[in-house]
């Protein structure tokens, strides 16, 4: 059977979805989801759902926001938090941690080479608009990278 990844990186207030392509090389930006709040996810539960039916998802990559020192943060207990939820929803769906060090940082200088330091209005709204969905492309690509 052919797997079929999505990437999520899981924020405070979006989740960055990325997609596999069929042959699961390559991976590219899908979209983000915003959150209303940390606790109400079932709108975003319902549009994952949508998503791993109609692209024939098999498994999720969830990025895992570890401090640089390898220990646990917040961030990353609230991402195991949400990991358990998305068991709880997805349970014939692979759902595996990828290390997520440094992924912001990356898509932000992937964004802001070849700019000046003072940046442009839409560049920066387009910035915000998909540091999210890059990120959750860097995850995924990586995971794919060592498959």
């Amino acid at each position: 059977m052919k797997k079929r990844y999505i990437g999520l990186d899981y924020g405070e207030k979006t989740i960055g979805i990325a997609l596999s392509c069929p042959e699961a090389k390559v991976a590219t930006g899908m979209t983000t989801l915003r959150r209303l709040d940390e606790a109400a996810l079932r709108p975003n539960i319902n549009s994952l759902r949508e998503i791993i039916r109609e692209y024939g998802i098999t498994d999720i990559i969830l990025g895992y926001p570890l401090n640089m020192d390898g220990s646990i943060s917040v961030r990353a207990e609230k991402t195991l938090a949400f990991r358990d939820k998305l068991k709880r929803n997805f349970k014939s769906i692979d759902i595996s941690l990828w290390d997520e060090r440094l992924s912001t940082s990356a898509v932000t200088h992937a964004f802001n080479s070849g700019y000046d330091s003072k940046g442009s209005k839409k560049r920066k709204e387009t910035y915000r608009a998909h540091v999210d969905e890059m990120a959750a492309v860097y995850i995924l690509q990586g995971y794919l990278n060592k498959l």
